[in-house]
């Protein structure tokens, strides 16, 4: 092993933490659950800094993080809703958007050009909330109560967010298909 494969293994690491997070999430012991919530977004935070600082980046990292990253998010936010502290219709809207992105982006690429991953600000701003969502959640049962409030706000900025981050894919890439129908010379030459 190489110093530069590091990021990849701490991704690989973070993905192992998604089955025992689940698990103690659905057996309802939010403190245990918490402490992997955090391990693992500790992990994120770290092998981001050594692939950015030493220029350890990778296809196979950039890869391995986005879906690392969704299958804890989006896993809690189900283990949530089925717990039913997260209401169903906001899970549904989580599904419904993240199908319509992968979607879309498979769509885009065989049927327009290649696909180059590029998360607008909006649905950076959506990944923040949703994971501030979880954690806020789990912490709320996992270490003290917090203020309904606050639940109630962070639930309509993920509702928000979340519609807004769906609509702004749809528009940029009907947009850019549109573009790319309507003048063929704009379209990037084929991947070779």
């Amino acid at each position: 092993m190489k110093p530069r494969d590091i990021p990849n293994l701490i991704t690989g690491l973070r993905i192992l933490l998604v089955a025992p997070f689940l698990w103690l999430l659905l057996k309802e012991h939010y403190g245990a659950a918490l402490v992997l919530f955090v391990v693992a977004g500790i992990s994120d935070a770290l092998d981001g800094f050594l692939a950015k600082y030493y220029g350890w980046t990778s296809e196979l990292g950039g890869i391995l993080d986005p879906i690392a990253d969704k299958l804890l998010l989006l896993g809690a936010i189900l283990a949530l809703g089925w717990l039913h502290e997260l209401p169903g219709w906001l899970v549904m809207l989580v599904l419904v958007r993240d199908a319509l992105i992968v979607g879309g982006a498979i769509g885009y690429h065989f049927l327009i050009a290649r696909f180059q991953a590029a998360p607008l600000m909006i649905s950076k701003l959506n990944t923040l909330l949703q994971l501030t969502l979880v954690l806020v959640i789990v912490a709320n049962h996992g270490i003290m109560p917090l203020p309904t409030w606050l639940l109630e706000t962070l639930i309509g900025l993920t509702t928000l967010t979340t519609v807004w981050s769906g609509v702004a894919y749809v528009w940029r890439w009907g947009h850019d298909a549109w573009r790319q129908h309507h003048h063929p010379s704009d379209r990037p030459p084929p991947s070779s």
